[in-house]
């Protein structure tokens, strides 16, 4: 695996190395080892997988508080998507700072986003699937999000939204 830093510290592009033959590709999704030599501390506890029917249908922007904070690694399983790292860490330098990336299929790419840091995707084909793990355990209590469109961050989505739900039409709007 190749590790990319972004310009938001922690959120990681995760390049794969596939092994290629006549049959098609192996790669590594992911490994404890080459992580913590990449410098990340991230030991998956639950996956979770996601399906949007939809081309620009968009999930997110979701984080858990510091009750339970969560880090992600997600990756794109069918079809494609932008998938986007929001920094909400208030002591760090890029603090409301967004990282997008297109991940797909075929690319294998995979983003790592650390906590405190939401997490949204938009689906750029119909019937796209995504599948990431996560460092802790969904704590309702712990919840949270903001709006996809808070003018505090600036988000550059690639399609107007096509279907979302009520939850994350509703989360706080950030103005600054």
């Amino acid at each position: 695996m190749y590790f990319k830093k972004t310009k938001i510290p922690g959120v990681t592009v995760v390049e794969p190395a596939p092994h290629v033959d006549s049959r098609g590709r192996f790669m590594r999704a992911w490994c404890l080892r080459e992580f913590a030599e990449a410098g990340i501390d991230f030991v998956p506890i639950q996956a979770n997988l996601g399906f949007s029917i939809q081309k620009g249908t968009l999930r997110g922007l979701h984080f858990q508080g510091a009750d339970a904070p969560e880090a992600k690694l997600i990756r794109c399983t069918r079809g494609a998507m932008f998938d986007v790292a929001l920094d909400l860490r208030p002591d760090s330098p890029t603090y409301k700072k967004w990282f997008g990336v297109e991940l797909s299929a075929e690319n294998g790419n995979m983003l790592y986003i650390p906590p405190l840091c939401a997490h949204g995707y938009q689906t750029l084909r119909d019937d796209t699937e995504m599948f990431y793990m996560a460092s802790a355990i969904y704590t309702p209590s712990a919840a949270s999000g903001v709006r996809y469109d808070s003018p505090a961050f600036g988000i550059e989505w690639s399609l107007s939204p096509t279907a979302m739900s009520d939850q994350d039409r509703s989360w706080q709007l950030i103005e600054n």
